[in-house]
């Protein structure tokens, strides 16, 4: 089995008292086509999405030696519900969210994707984390305000983010109706700004390709965030570290994870 291999944020600006990291397809215990794409054992975390359940929870487990405490796992539903990480616990019912924040230390927020952008927040000093899956359906939804706001309303001061592993500019095709979503929903002096964010498919009238990156960032500094950090990968083409499910289709899933040490 390959070596447990996160990525580890090149995050500036987040503050000493946090930890931070987004897990890879390597580094586990799944097979083919939750596996690693080498004929290893993938780092698998979905229990939804059609692997063996008991070797997912072998991969949760695995993955919760390397932070501290069991992840707040929470049902993603591409929609804008924030969670107390906190109040996500082993054995209760499985809370319905896309996002979670806590001011706890040792609580290890959490959210899983593949492809879906995830965002990991954390205020200057330390003192409140929150992370957020932004599909595009999220994204215009407005969850990173909302995660924003809760942070906030826990006593967060100047937040920072960072963009975790998500499809790239070059690779997230969408039709009229994203692109409608999002510039219909802008406030008027931002729609140009939006708009840019979606180039023209060469050669395919009516789709376009969505930089989730560069909206995510407009999203963020609508919200007074403007500090922000990743937003270099690739999901769809990296395709031995990381799962696509537009790439693949049936595909394991990921995860970006946050805490105050």
């Amino acid at each position: 089995m390959a070596a447990f291999d996160p990525v580890i944020p090149h995050w500036p600006d987040a503050p000493p008292t946090i930890g931070a990291l987004a897990t890879t397809r390597t580094g586990g215990f799944s097979l083919a086509p939750y596996d690693d794409g080498q004929g290893g054992g993938g780092l698998n975390l979905g229990l939804h999405c059609g692997d063996d359940a008991d070797t997912v929870r072998r991969n949760r487990a695995l993955l919760a030696q390397h932070v501290p405490g069991t992840p707040a796992w929470v049902s993603q539903v591409h929609g804008i519900a924030v969670a107390d990480a906190a109040s996500v616990q082993p054995g209760a019912a499985v809370q319905v969210a896309d996002a979670s924040v806590t001011s706890r230390p040792g609580v290890v927020c959490a959210v899983m994707t593949a492809d879906c952008l995830p965002v990991l927040f954390a205020d200057r000093d330390g003192k409140v984390v929150g992370a957020a899956h932004a599909g595009w359906r999220g994204l215009a939804g407005g969850v990173l305000g909302q995660t924003i706001q809760a942070m906030r309303a826990a006593g967060a001061g100047d937040i920072t983010a960072w963009l975790g592993p998500a499809i790239g500019p070059d690779q997230f095709e969408v039709g009229t109706d994203v692109l409608d979503s999002f510039v219909g929903g802008a406030p008027a002096g931002e729609r140009a700004a939006v708009h840019a964010a979606f180039a023209p498919y060469p050669g395919r009238e009516g789709k376009f390709l969505a930089d989730i990156y560069a909206l995510a960032r407009l999203f963020l500094a609508r919200d007074g965030v403007t500090s922000v950090a990743g937003g270099e990968y690739c999901t769809a083409t990296e395709a031995t570290r990381f799962f696509s499910y537009r790439r693949d289709h049936v595909t394991g899933r990921q995860a970006s994870l946050i805490w105050i040490k």
